[in-house]
């Protein structure tokens, strides 16, 4: 899944913060109701996602190695192997890997919004 052999995306200082990401589209852009986006993450060690909002699907991040903190809303907790970041609609997020030697690796999961019943 975090094979650099693999095809991903290298961002660099993504939504203004430091580092690289590497990004893995786990779902090779296919869609799978009401999944929009299946994505593996690697944060470079000391590296930084910065602040941005979630304007399109709501998001869940589940860490999968590594430690750092993400900030939602502007609450920082810190995030370590099992954590799970719930982000709804229009909630902010930003991503710190506080390891100077790890990469920090993680899942987004995107799916559409429930909408509610009429």
């Amino acid at each position: 899944m975090f094979d650099p052999a693999v095809a991903n995306d290298r961002r660099e200082a993504l939504f203004g913060g430091s580092g690289a990401v590497r990004v893995w589209d786990l779902l090779r852009s296919a869609t799978l109701e009401p999944f929009r986006a299946v994505l593996a993450c690697e944060l470079e060690p000391g590296g930084r996602v910065g602040s941005h909002v979630q304007q399109q699907y709501p998001e869940l991040v589940v860490v999968v190695s590594g430690s750092g903190a993400m900030a939602v809303d502007d609450l920082v907790r810190p995030v370590s192997p099992g954590s799970v970041v719930a982000l709804p609609l229009g909630a902010t997020l930003a991503i710190d890997n506080t390891s100077e030697s790890e990469p920090l690796r993680y899942l987004i999961v995107k799916a559409d919004a429930q909408r509610p019943a009429r």
